[in-house]
């Protein structure tokens, strides 16, 4: 499977589990905590598959990780009721121009 799925697979896992913590309650609620413990599961052993097939390791988790801060941010701001300001948008561009350069400067 062409990794670039898997990776966005690997996210939108990393996501929910991440989501998830917030529902758990210090893994007081069975359900969500459940959700949790395979969210990441999942998201780490995609990650051990793109791993395998040969893409760089600095630069998925470069983009695992600021694609999961950048959507958390966005679904904490849009249904959690979390604040979301002009100085955090400003940061989470950085953060994304961030690895666009690691992914321009790795084609060399």
């Amino acid at each position: 499977m062409n990794p670039y799925v898997l990776l966005a697979a690997a996210i939108a896992a990393e996501v929910t589990g991440t989501v998830s913590l917030k529902y758990a309650e210090g893994f007081t609620k069975p359900l969500p905590s459940a959700v949790v413990v395979v969210a990441y599961g999942t998201a780490f052993y995609l990650l051990s598959r793109i791993l395998g097939a040969g893409l760089p390791v600095g630069v998925v988790y470069a983009v695992w990780s600021a694609a999961g801060v950048a959507l958390v941010a966005l679904i904490g701001a849009l249904f959690l009721g979390e604040r979301m300001n002009l100085t955090m948008v400003a940061g989470l561009v950085l953060v994304i121009g961030g690895v666009v350069l690691l992914e321009l400067g790795g084609e060399r």
